[in-house]
């Protein structure tokens, strides 16, 4: 059996023995819409639109705002936050989130700490809706760490001295707005750059001329052609590139693993890779993966995955959409775990509600309250 082989064989053993707390422990949170008697979850939801601070230009897409929900699990006088961020690419928006969120009795719950049996119940439900689903998880795990009074890097036995730095991105636009991007930058250790247009090697060629610290890209499915994405890779990696982000669309998984087995850099799945299944179809293809509680349906399912890749031999990123404090503080508490973190999607953004996860020159700091470890500002 060679190493792959023995690798894939022993990762789903690995990926529940190597939990701290078992993982049937972790807390289902019970949610209802309506006003519940004392010891009874309430679930609320409200749409509230995230203002970007720069347009957000991507290979295939350029927006201003980004649609969100934001969610509130209250449970005899404690109160869980969470949200759900929808991207265009994601396939959600405010009504389906809505809709789905408003389908949800989870009253026959009677246990707040089964969340395994919810998680399966919102998958019964509706097989899609994973932000809306990460909206209910996220408020659930700041629940429940407020019930046992600690954060969740702490309950799940994490190092916080481990977490990685994050990079800060930047996005295909005019040279002004560019430049302003990098001074911007200038506290962070990484940049991470969008690209997948014919301009790329120009944005490269400006963050070098006034930044020199290492950069990561992502293509955002952009890229065409094999052997020019081949030869992009060595030209990034003489730039001091350490990784790239999805190169080609998401099926063309044959191109994605022809390059990888060529390519100097490692290549990394985001857009390919949504829930659990995908991690190991995944490494069929790509050196890593990107987790983001929006695609894992939150912070359970992505705890899994993180072991899961680290048992396959797989680099582990971690990330975020456009958010505000509270779904990239809860995504924070996973940063231990991870090789890299790309988690600014809340400083992206003109109006957030909550004070949470810091970047102090650079590197991830994570609050030290219980739960998710965010605070209500607004």
């Amino acid at each position: 059996m060679n190493r792959r082989n023995f690798l894939r064989t022993g990762a789903l053993g690995a990926l529940f023995a190597a939990s701290p707390i078992s993982m049937s422990a972790f807390g289902a949170d019970t949610a209802t819409r309506r006003t519940t008697p004392s010891g009874r979850l309430n679930l609320k939801f409200e749409p509230y639109e995230l203002q970007l601070r720069h347009a957000f230009n991507l290979a295939k897409s350029q927006r201003t705002t980004t649609p969100d929900v934001q969610v509130t699990l209250e449970y005899d006088g404690i109160t869980g936050y969470g949200e759900a961020s929808m991207p265009p690419y994601l396939g959600e928006n405010v009504e389906s989130v809505c809709k789905f969120l408003n389908s949800l009795d989870l009253t026959q719950f009677t246990d707040p700490f089964r969340i395994e049996e919810i998680h399966d119940y919102m998958d019964s439900v509706a097989p899609d809706n994973r932000a809306a689903k990460a909206s209910v998880d996220i408020a659930l795990h700041d629940l429940l760490g407020k019930i046992m009074g600690q954060p969740w890097y702490k309950i799940w036995g994490l190092n916080p001295d481990n977490c990685p730095n994050t990079s800060f991105t930047i996005t295909i636009d005019t040279p002004e707005i560019v430049n302003k991007k990098i001074d911007e930058a200038s506290p962070y250790k990484m940049i991470k750059v969008k690209m997948g247009l014919d301009k790329d090697k120009e944005l490269v060629e400006m963050i070098r001329a006034k930044s020199d610290v290492p950069l990561c890209v992502d293509a955002n499915q952009g890229w065409k052609d094999r052997e020019w994405a081949l030869d992009m890779c060595h030209w990034l990696a003489e730039r001091g590139c350490k990784f790239v982000e999805q190169p080609f669309d998401k099926k063309r998984i044959d191109d994605t693993a022809w390059l990888r087995e060529r390519s100097p850099l490692p290549i990394i799945a985001d857009e390919f890779l949504q829930r659990l299944p995908d991690v190991k179809r995944a490494a069929e293809a790509y050196d890593g993966i990107n987790i983001k509680l929006m695609k894992s349906t939150g912070m359970h399912e992505a705890y899994k995955m993180a072991v899961l890749a680290r048992a396959l031999g797989m680099k582990v990123m971690l990330g975020c959409m456009t958010e505000t404090s509270c779904a990239v503080t809860a995504a924070a508490q996973l940063a231990p775990m991870v090789d890299w973190a790309d988690l600014d999607g809340n400083l992206l953004i003109a109006n957030d509600r909550f004070d949470g996860i810091k970047i102090v020159d650079g590197k991830v700091i994570i609050p030290d309250r219980p739960g998710i470890g965010v605070e209500l500002i607004s």
